[in-house]
């Protein structure tokens, strides 16, 4: 079914379409950045963490309301299973007074009767160093990889590649900034894994776009059908390890608990994007630069040329 869309003019409007609307997603995604920016975790701010259950199960509304009556500075109330809360308090908003305050509050109070399991104060692991130190690591690993693609590619395949994988992590970050998930190492370690996966698929599509334009019997065809040919040959591979692996994703995301959830939605996400970016970007913005069947005939010198025009 896929195969008849990707064929002649419809797979070539198909790949612009996606494209256009990867443009207003990633636009979407910055304006989103911009205005709310990312729900920081306690990797990242630091601050008191406790944990408790209830007797009952108790509305997490209700239990936001009821502390909040007892709490003076902000928090955030989580719920990690049907009586299992998980409160967090901003180093600036949490007092050892206000937290026994409102601690006081829900283990008295005879309808929630509340244990506390713990309550402990962490510390920040990353900070604007590390932010400057991420930068930094980042725009070397894009460097690195364009390097790398350049060698491996046309010049016009690694932008695409590039672009491509750029598309998927301010997806990715859009998607967390605008549903304002908590953003915490576990996540950090998810973009990574996406950039990884990013790169893969883009290198397969490219690959393939390479030998087929390297073949000289298609050099009648034009660069589109070339291309859409390149993309139905790997369209199979790219959506079986794509589907397998997001089985994998979706189990720990359903099964796995709180704790790697931010993790799991992530790279589900990137998983995703990323396939959709291989074949709307990576190899639909090289067809926009010009790539075609020249960008890869061997040239030779004049006295090669002589020889090989002996009879």
């Amino acid at each position: 079914m896929l195969n008849y869309f990707l064929k002649g003019e419809k797979g070539t409007r198909l790949r612009f379409m996606g494209m256009l609307l990867s443009a207003i997603l990633v636009l979407l995604s910055v304006f989103t950045l911009a205005q709310k920016g990312l729900n920081f975790g306690l990797d990242f701010t630091g601050g008191y963490l406790t944990e408790f259950t209830t007797s009952q199960s108790v509305e997490l509304k209700e239990l936001q309301s009821f502390i909040a009556k007892n709490h003076n500075g902000e928090f955030e109330l989580t719920a990690q299973g049907n009586s299992h809360f998980q409160l967090r308090e901003a180093p600036s908003a949490s007092t050892t007074a206000n937290s026994l305050d409102w601690q006081s509050a829900v283990t008295q109070n005879d309808d929630i009767n509340a244990q506390v399991l713990s309550s402990a104060y962490i510390g920040s692991q990353v900070g604007d160093e590390l932010f400057d130190q991420g930068c930094l690591a980042m725009f070397a690993a894009m460097i690195a990889v364009m390097i790398y693609l350049a060698v491996r590619f046309e010049w016009r395949l690694a932008v695409g590649s590039v672009v491509a994988l750029v598309h998927d992590l301010i997806l990715v970050l859009g998607l967390f900034s605008l549903l304002q998930i908590e953003f915490n190492l576990t996540v950090l370690a998810s973009l990574l894994a996406i950039i990884g996966y990013s790169l893969n698929d883009s290198i397969i599509v490219g690959d393939r776009v390479r030998e087929l334009l390297r073949v000289q019997s298609n050099n009648v065809l034009t660069p589109a059908t070339i291309i859409n040919n390149a993309i139905k040959s790997t369209l199979t591979r790219t959506l079986i390890t794509s589907g397998t692996t997001l089985a994998t994703v979706a189990s720990v995301w359903l099964l796995a608990g709180a704790p790697l959830q931010g993790f799991a939605i992530a790279l589900f996400t990137g998983i995703v994007v990323g396939t959709f970016s291989s074949i709307c970007i990576a190899a639909t913005l090289p067809e926009l630069l010009g790539l075609s069947a020249k960008n890869y005939e061997v040239k030779v010198d004049a006295h090669t040329q002589t020889l090989l025009d002996m009879p």
